[in-house]
């Protein structure tokens, strides 16, 4: 009897064991550009993680920064990359953890014009109408904002859910100026025909960080993964096309430059 209560574990560990590693973490990124090209760029990293660690991945992103903010908030996403002002924020609510960021690299806030336009300065922008990712874009946004109101410089904003359409728009001449940062820029098929009129001092990158009741193993395996593709050349092709050169890991102090702000919600002002 004892030996076939045995051989019944046995079998019964067999049917529970897949099942219990057939279950898929949740990768959401911030949609910065549309869907489709950010499924071709982060699909392959997420592919690597996957064959790097044996875990089963899920790839996704949200129609616009907002919904993105909102499961966020849920805890919707396992692991996530967001922005510095969504790290400071999501960290503090949610309860998200660091696990790494870019590796030398700091992030810029932008404004852009069209190439062929005649402004110049900053000063020619007052009463105009700027195209902006979504309020809550840390370095699109919320840092251009700060020096437009820091310089008196009276703006309407307009809100167009990526950075993508802010380049768009621009180029299409919608709006004489908009907010963005280098790496989406370096992207934008609409890059040839914008210039730079202003960029931010350098703050703290995007975070990778995770929901606080995924286990410490899992992360573990998840920073060694990224460590690995960080110094493997015949993968840099993969980071070249999120226009990306490798991570670090990284805790929550990281952040403190983007606290000392002291933007503590995602409420703020819209103009």
């Amino acid at each position: 009897m004892l030996r076939v209560l045995c051989l019944l574990f046995v079998f019964l560990s067999l049917l529970v064991t897949p099942t219990l590693h057939a279950q898929s973490l949740i990768f959401g990124v911030v949609p910065q550009q549309s869907a489709k090209k950010m499924v071709k760029s982060w699909q392959p990293l997420v592919d690597y993680i996957n064959s790097y660690t044996g875990l089963r991945i899920e790839f996704q992103t949200a129609k616009d920064i907002p919904t993105f903010e909102a499961n966020l908030s849920k805890g919707k996403y396992d692991i996530a990359y967001m922005n510095p002002f969504h790290f400071v924020v999501f960290n503090s609510t949610a309860g998200y953890k660091a696990l790494a960021k870019q590796k030398n690299k700091f992030l810029k806030g932008i404004i852009v014009v069209h190439k062929d336009s005649e402004i110049t300065s900053l000063d020619a922008l007052n009463g105009a109408e700027i195209a902006f990712p979504a309020p809550a874009a840390f370095a699109a946004t919320i840092v251009t904002s700060a020096k437009l109101r820091k310089e008196n410089i009276a703006f309407i904003p307009r809100y167009v859910n990526s950075h993508d359409s802010v380049y768009l728009n621009v180029e299409k001449q919608f709006f004489k100026a908009g907010g963005g940062i280098y790496r989406t820029l370096g992207s934008s098929s609409a890059n040839t025909s914008l210039r730079v009129l202003w960029e931010s001092p350098d703050y703290t990158p995007h975070a990778i960080a995770t929901h606080p009741t995924l286990g410490e193993d899992t992360r573990q395996a998840i920073i060694n993964a990224l460590l690995s593709i960080s110094s493997d050349a015949s993968k840099a092709h993969i980071l070249k096309n999120l226009g990306l050169n490798g991570f670090i890991s990284a805790d929550d102090s990281h952040w403190d430059d983007v606290r000392a702000l002291g933007i503590s919600s995602l409420s703020r002002p819209h103009s």
